[in-house]
């Protein structure tokens, strides 16, 4: 199946597993994705992820959510916000923070996919891939 966008994908099969109090997710791989998924595990918005590869079948991502104990999810919601056909880039002056720092947005920098946050401290912008809150 070919994707036009395939973050979006990404960010709506884990925005639907969410809505829908899923335990995992599974989506295809790839290595953006895989960054992506990392900095969502690394930010504490996801318990895991493992890549799994079958004999003859495309690698796959499964993405295990996590939920409160109340049983409300971590990820109140994410936005894709830069798109094929309009792409937003930033620079390190301009990344702001999500929800007054309460959520993260993720770029695509020339030194790999990291947080806003980490974005600004090494003083580089990048593609604002999307925001996670």
């Amino acid at each position: 199946m070919n994707l036009t966008d395939p973050v979006a994908d990404l960010l709506t099969r884990i925005r639907n597993a969410v809505h829908a109090h899923q335990a995992k997710v599974d989506v295809p791989a790839s290595k953006l994705k895989l960054e992506i998924v990392r900095i969502l595990r690394d930010e504490g918005y996801i318990s895991d992820f493992k890549l799994e590869t079958e004999d003859g079948q495309p690698p796959r991502l499964r993405v295990f959510l996590k939920y409160d104990a109340s049983d409300q999810p971590v990820i109140s919601d994410l936005q894709r916000v830069s798109k094929p056909g309009c792409r937003v880039y930033v620079g390190r002056k301009q990344i702001r923070p999500v929800l007054g720092g309460m959520g993260i947005n993720i770029l695509s920098t020339p030194r790999g996919v990291m947080t806003g946050r980490e974005a600004r401290q090494i003083g580089i912008g990048g593609e604002l891939l999307c925001e996670v809150w």
